[in-house]
């Protein structure tokens, strides 16, 4: 097993957490990326896809649509309650339902190390493409690697930040009536993912990870 503790791009990355999975054993094509933790999919994340999906259609159509899952080795927690593989069906089904072809799916581990994160990510969803982001600080690691950065304007940042969804996830995740649970996630979550959230259970895990007020992530 693989540990985030060792030289990357001429640093080091010192971080405990195994570095599950591993890197792709042929580098993926660069693309158009796009970068989250995903958890949960909400319309945030669905305002960028769509972003990413009609910059690559109108720009470079033959490019794939990269998307990349980061945090996929941290362990579960009320930040993080859902594995990399729940996220991806997430996405999958977002994708299937909004017809998005050419896309892939690569989930990344963190090694809390921000100098040496492009390089690292690199390995997992390919070299220089595009990278497509809302957020300022990522858009200026990836442009000072050498990536052409589009970043988008925030839509409703505060309203879909990842902790708010969440929170409103884990106070509605003892509600069994699920008309009520559409009607309240259905105006952070896209109809398709939260019905998969509901078929698999994937509410009910909130109400046994702690506490809310947790910090904006």
């Amino acid at each position: 097993m693989a540990f985030g503790r060792g030289k990357i791009g001429g640093g080091y990355s010192m971080n405990d957490l195994p570095l599950e999975p591993t890197p792709p054993e042929s580098e993926p094509d660069s693309g158009v990326v796009v970068l989250g933790r995903f958890q949960p999919f909400h319309l945030g994340h669905e305002y960028m896809l769509e972003s990413a999906s009609k910059w690559r259609n109108a720009n470079n159509p033959n490019a794939p649509l990269i998307i990349a899952i980061g945090s996929s080795n941290r362990p579960q927690n009320l930040r993080n309650p859902w594995t990399h593989q729940e996220r991806c069906q997430m996405i999958e089904t977002w994708a299937i339902s909004n017809a998005i072809g050419n896309y892939v799916i690569y989930s990344i581990p963190d090694i809390d190390d921000p100098p040496n994160w492009v390089t690292h990510a690199s390995r997992y969803h390919g070299q220089a493409g595009v990278l497509v982001t809302t957020d300022m600080s990522t858009a200026d690691l990836y442009t000072a690697s050498g990536w052409e950065v589009v970043l988008l304007p925030l839509e409703q940042r505060e309203r879909f930040e990842g902790w708010r969804v969440r929170e409103t996830a884990r106070m509605l995740s003892t509600i069994g009536d699920q008309d009520a649970i559409r009607e309240v996630l259905g105006t952070l979550i896209p109809m398709p993912v939260l019905e998969h959230l509901i078929e698999t259970n994937g509410l009910h895990r909130l109400a046994f990870m702690g506490e809310g007020g947790e910090p904006v992530g």
